[in-house]
């Protein structure tokens, strides 16, 4: 597979000015007030900029210990219970999603998308190489913020990188809205797949990767429709196995 990105005729992506809005709060109600400087250097040091296996041409910070890291995690943002690192790894969901990207690079080319919960920043920093208009990442983990912000800049593109919880406003107006592995947890998966049939209902494309999570819902009446399926390669330190089957859904839109 070649390398991902826009054909010869494409405008150049210049690195993004990295810069983070709002603030992230948590269920527990901690509020981060690590400086991003210090975030950078403690996803720099934790983690390797490598290349994401069946991605090419894509290069995200990643870990090889999600054990140890979580537990470090505590010290920097200094709370007794931390969240996961998501944004150390490349999830399936968002593996399954990128891959049908580049199969389906029209979606987003030309075009504003909103990569929800974010994570490492995979698949906006993907939809951006393919020659999205704008990009807009949000997440609720100020460790995902920093992560996504240096992912962006080794991939030279631009992202504009939002910390907070988009769930509790209505959707905004963007052509794509992007959601990888967004399901695992009952109340977030719930929350998540309400707010997304709104998004979908205001016109907005919708394209959610999910494996097969626990919390994930895809009965008939949900307005989900499997597009794709995916064998992705994931890390050993995150799944059962280092090949994992993946889905991309679409979320059905109103007629007319």
């Amino acid at each position: 597979m070649a390398s991902i990105g826009r054909d010869s005729k494409s405008r150049s992506f210049e690195p993004s000015a990295l810069s983070i809005v709002g603030r992230s709060l948590r269920d527990d109600g901690y509020m981060s007030s690590t400086s991003p400087a210090r975030l950078r250097g403690f996803v720099r040091g934790e983690t390797r900029l490598r290349e994401v296996p069946g991605v090419p041409g894509i290069r995200l910070h990643q870990a090889d210990d999600v054990t140890a890291l979580w537990h470090r995690i505590a010290d920097v943002l200094g709370v007794s219970d931390p969240p996961l690192p998501y944004w150390a790894f490349a999830w399936s969901g968002g593996l399954a999603v990128v891959q049908y990207l580049t199969e389906h690079p029209e979606l987003v080319d030309g075009r504003s998308v909103l990569d929800l919960g974010t994570g490492s920043g995979l698949c906006g920093i993907v939809a951006a190489k393919l020659g999205a208009a704008s990009v807009r990442a949000v997440d609720i983990d100020p460790l995902a913020a920093a992560a996504a912000q240096l992912n962006a800049r080794a991939n030279a593109v631009s992202v504009d990188i939002e910390l907070r919880d988009l769930l509790d406003d209505g959707p905004p107006a963007v052509d794509v809205v992007l959601a990888g592995d967004v399901s695992y947890e009952e109340r977030m998966a719930e929350r998540m797949l309400l707010w997304l049939q709104t998004a979908a209902d205001a016109g907005s494309l919708v394209l959610l990767g999910d494996p097969g999570r626990r919390w994930f819902d895809d009965r008939a009446g949900r307005g989900l429709r499997r597009l794709a399926q995916y064998t992705v390669h994931v890390s050993r330190e995150i799944e059962e196995a280092e090949r994992k089957r993946s889905a991309v859904y679409g979320m059905d839109r109103p007629l007319g």
